[in-house]
């Protein structure tokens, strides 16, 4: 089969093979799509482009959120160098700033200053951007917890004993600032408020922090004090999601509120924290409502009223303007957006047919696999065509309204996206592997 000259959502089937999966593996890694270029010390820029305009996005620069999620799927499928040394530079970043943690601990800075908090985006040199940034960014930091844990407790990453004493710093900063009700800009670097994605995600990086402490090598390195810690804040955390789920924020200013937030898919995979935080429906209520009301014809919208890459968003606004720090004037940008044409991303399809593909695995419910199917299949879509000025099978950030038609806006590619396509590549290949396998 030659997969250049079909359309990719016929690449794959509910009769397809491994053998079918790591065709398409192969032939996408010819065609540079998982291209994951990594500076010396092992972090990744968010995005690769070459013009005038791109050198405006900054998405060259350092995003740790970014940055955790693509070393999490390299060490998912097997590649456990490249995310210990993605995890070791952030950790070697953090150490070189640890004043951000301390000064807002002991009350020498303003935490409500998002300059003053630990930077969440920054040069490739692990040397801080001077340009203001909406750095509150809890979800962030909870990804690097998160990441440093999960490798250290499998052995991958090495943590000394000031590393876990900087760890200890970032737990008492979030005990500082009351993270489980903290105003943040969390994943979309906008409004602050209280999002339940960040809360959930800090709350991961804290489980997987615990697990951690209580390891033979975290008894050697931390004391109980800081175990009863990551326990305080672990249930501070859970009571707030279970108040808050399945809604994103429920904060009474309707500029504000929140139902819906493609964000919270991040609580399914890879954090995996629901069954073990909420009580109730929300984990299921969750996917229904991305698929209800966030679904697009060709990808999934970050939430109801985004404005970010809206219709038209290059004649609307300059080069310098469309990736700006919209987080103190938001409203500026959302006069732009018309109704219903928000952006359509494509992060989330890959991930919702990892979910699904997970939860097959877990039930063999054959509705999970067709469901894991279809967003693989939407996923392989997403990728830029041949007529695309970015070239074919180009992963993009989002799909964008451009003269009524829907064409990758200019993060293309992004390696996030990437990433997770990648993923949903690894789980299908599991899935059709148990699906054959006698058991079954």
């Amino acid at each position: 089969m030659n997969l250049a000259s079909i359309a990719p959502t016929t690449w794959i089937d509910l009769e397809s093979s491994v053998t079918d999966v790591d065709r398409i593996v192969a032939f996408l890694t010819s065609q540079g799509t998982f291209r994951f270029p990594s500076l010396p010390n092992g972090l990744f820029s968010a995005a690769l482009g070459e013009d005038g305009e791109f050198t405006q996005t900054g998405y060259a620069n350092i995003w740790v959120r970014d940055n955790v999620h693509i070393a999490h799927a390299h060490w998912v499928i097997g590649d456990t160098s490249a995310a210990a040394k993605t995890a070791q530079a952030l950790m070697t970043f953090y150490h070189r700033y640890r004043h951000r943690f301390t000064d807002i601990i002991e009350g020498r800075v303003d935490a409500s200053d998002p300059m003053q908090r630990p930077h969440i985006r920054f040069r490739g040199d692990l040397t801080e951007l001077s340009e203001k940034w909406s750095h509150a960014q809890n979800d962030a930091l909870g990804y690097w917890l998160w990441l440093t844990s999960k490798l250290a407790l499998a052995g991958d990453l090495d943590l000394r004993a000031d590393d876990t004493r900087l760890l200890g710093d970032l737990l008492r900063y979030w005990k500082t600032i009351e993270f489980w009700h903290d105003e943040d800009s969390g994943h979309w670097e906008e409004v602050r408020k209280i999002s339940m994605s960040s809360i959930g995600v800090a709350v991961g990086g804290l489980m997987e922090f615990e697990r951690w402490l209580l390891s033979s090598a975290g008894l050697r390195t931390a004391g109980p004090s800081l175990v009863g810690l990551a326990r305080e804040l672990i249930q501070r955390g859970r009571d707030a999601l279970i108040a808050g789920l399945p809604s994103e924020c429920i904060q009474s200013d309707p500029a504000l509120r929140r139902n819906y937030d493609a964000a919270l898919l991040f609580l399914h995979y890879p954090m995996e924290i629901l069954p073990v935080t909420t009580t109730g429906q929300a984990e299921s209520q969750i996917l229904e409502q991305v698929s209800q009301h966030l679904q697009g014809v060709i990808g999934i919208r970050r939430y109801l009223g985004d404005s970010y890459w809206c219709a038209d968003y290059k004649t609307l606004l300059k080069a310098d303007e469309r990736t700006a720090d919209f987080s103190d004037n938001l409203e500026s940008r959302d006069r732009l957006l018309k109704p219903g044409m928000e952006a359509q991303w494509c992060l989330f399809d890959p991930i919702l047919s990892v979910i699904h593909g997970r939860r097959y695995q877990q039930t063999r419910n054959l509705a999970d696999h067709r469901e894991q199917l279809f967003r693989l299949q939407r996923s392989l879509a997403q990728m830029s065509t041949a007529q695309s000025r970015f070239g074919a099978y180009r992963c993009p950030e989002s799909h964008y309204c451009e003269n009524g038609q829907w064409v990758p806006n200019d993060i293309t590619p992004l390696l996030w996206t990437q990433a997770n396509l990648r993923l949903a590549l690894h789980f299908m290949r599991q899935t059709i592997s148990l699906a054959r396998s006698p058991a079954s």
